[in-house]
């Protein structure tokens, strides 16, 4: 799998289910509307329930030939061998999560509105810089503060793919995306969608062939 060739597209991140039957069942049909790369993320489950739902998901993603990447929880992802990490602004640092995981992951940064904090991050090893919140999100709460012309700097000044998150849909996303977002991180707009697989394609479709 190349997984560099799926930075691109649709990034869907987990919501806090404790239902693993639903959450493999609804992450089954994004899937098949063309997820690029899946990250699991539960603030709220025991490690019993992130093992378990960690090992679910990346067979799943394996059989679809999806990159699977972990949230915050480094021990996780090496004990499973999943394709890579993301860290956030409290986590560990970008330097020093590379250094345990490998020159080989995926390795994700939240850069919310600071182009100097991406900039530090590619430098340190990040293969994708997150941008946001650009919306409110019904999932995760953070000012709403970044300037929706940060996507189209980085585009200029970056060498790493970027991706736009918080309270992303097809419409709001789609200025994003044509500024030069090269993956539109979703939650809810998928995972609560009556049709995920229809939602997960419109996503897709906002991103040239």
């Amino acid at each position: 799998m190349d997984k560099v060739s799926h930075l691109h597209g649709l990034y869907l991140v987990t919501p806090d289910w404790d239902d693993t039957r639903k959450l493999l069942e609804i992450t089954e049909l994004a899937l098949k509307g063309g997820v690029s790369l899946l990250q699991y993320r539960h603030k709220t489950a025991d490690a019993a329930l992130r093992q378990e739902q960690a090992e679910c998901l990346q067979a799943l993603c394996r059989s679809y030939q999806v990159p699977f990447i972990i949230n915050d929880h480094i021990d996780l992802c090496l004990s499973i061998n999943a394709d890579g990490m993301h860290v956030g602004g409290t986590d560990k640092s970008v330097a020093e999560v590379r250094a345990i995981i490998g020159s080989d992951k995926i390795l994700g940064s939240s850069c919310y509105g600071d182009l100097a904090l991406a900039h530090a991050a590619q430098a340190a090893g990040a293969s994708y810089v997150a941008f946001g919140g650009f919306y409110p999100s019904k999932v995760k709460k953070y000012p709403v503060t970044t300037a929706p012309t940060i996507v189209s700097d980085w585009k200029a000044q970056g060498k790493v793919p970027s991706c736009v998150i918080g309270g992303m849909n097809k419409e709001n996303s789609a200025p994003l995306v044509a500024n030069g977002a090269d993956m539109v991180a979703a939650i809810s707009s998928v995972y609560l969608a009556g049709d995920p697989q229809a939602a997960a394609r419109a996503f897709v479709n906002l991103f040239p062939a």
